[in-house]
């Protein structure tokens, strides 16, 4: 029977809903639009006047796609090229979700969405419908199809693996940029000391090209292996250059809710790097460089309009 307009309606309704779960469990914008329309396929199929409540039969079935993605995703994650990184979305994608919250603004940040790659499909699962959706563990447990009890352990071991990779720390706007502000000016310095004040001893440093732009596969470790290597990555080059097409753009500005830096060139955006901050400094750079990844940050870089004069001209 075919679907009625209230019926397509009432799904169009859960959409943005549906869109931001996908995205918490999957870390792929593109994955969760395509999860997002297998459900609606699942409901086009269905006896939908029998379906007593649409939100928790939408929920589950959207829940189990993505853990069925999930589970194959570890496979292709064991050959994908170098380091595997979230695709980032630039301050106001409507796919972030909810963000009233700490627990809301933490699930999505970059460095959570990375961190979750340790938990298994279930705690992933568990993790963001508590956290970030604030689902009972009664709802939790009928989507899964576990216990109360179960999803109880399991949301605590989740919290536990999460909370062991990073501090928390809210940081506004406003401060978002001067981060990103001094940590420009410290990076085009051309001398490292400077980055390194600003980092903590055991910062990191990942990139995701995806085998398609130059990204180390192995991560840089210390502050001043990161600084050394950030140094060198800002510094004029012709080869820089003749890989982008150009000199892009720089910018500061947010994704995901964690400072960052967007390079765009010609109106596209090519590289977002995400900055992990701790109260003992910058714990992390997260650096996206893989075009599949950026292909939605490049629509929200367009859709969003005049976004002022870059900060610089990488390159």
């Amino acid at each position: 029977m075919p679907l009625t307009v209230n019926d397509v309606a009432r799904f169009e309704a859960s959409m943005p809903r549906l869109e931001a779960i996908a995205y918490r469990l999957l870390g792929s914008a593109t994955e969760a639009e395509d999860a997002v329309q297998d459900t609606f396929l699942r409901w086009q199929a269905a006896d939908v006047d029998r379906i007593e409540v649409p939100e928790a039969w939408l929920t589950k079935a959207l829940t189990n796609l993505c853990l069925n993605q999930l589970t194959s995703a570890r496979a292709r994650r064991e050959m994908y090229v170098g380091q595997w990184l979230p695709e980032p979305l630039l301050a106001g994608d409507p796919m972030l979700g909810p963000a009233d919250t700490a627990e809301q603004r933490e699930s999505v940040s970059y460095a959570v969405l990375a961190l979750m790659e340790r938990l298994s499909p279930n705690e992933r699962a568990v993790y963001v419908l508590r956290e970030a959706f604030g689902y009972p563990h009664r709802e939790i447990a009928g989507i899964l199809d576990l216990t109360e009890a179960a999803c109880q352990q399991i949301l605590h071991r989740a919290k536990k693996h999460v909370a062991e990779g990073r501090t928390r720390t809210e940081i506004d706007e406003a401060t978002a940029r001067r981060i990103v502000g001094e940590f420009l000016a410290a990076a085009t310095s051309g001398r490292t000391e400077p980055l390194v004040r600003l980092l903590t001893e055991d910062a990191v440093s990942i990139g995701d090209g995806g085998g398609k732009v130059p990204a180390r596969a192995k991560a840089f470790e210390g502050a001043l292996a990161v600084a050394t290597f950030m140094r060198g990555l800002f510094k004029p080059g012709k080869a820089m250059r003749a890989l982008v097409g150009g000199s892009p753009g720089v910018y500061a500005t947010t994704a995901n809710g964690a400072p960052a830096i967007v390079a765009v060139f010609e109106g596209r955006v090519v590289g977002i790097m995400c900055l992990e901050i701790t109260p003992e400094g910058i714990a992390a750079i997260l650096n996206q460089v893989n075009p599949d990844k950026l292909e939605r940050a490049t629509q929200r870089w367009a859709a969003v309009g005049d976004h002022g004069d870059p900060l610089f001209n990488a390159f």
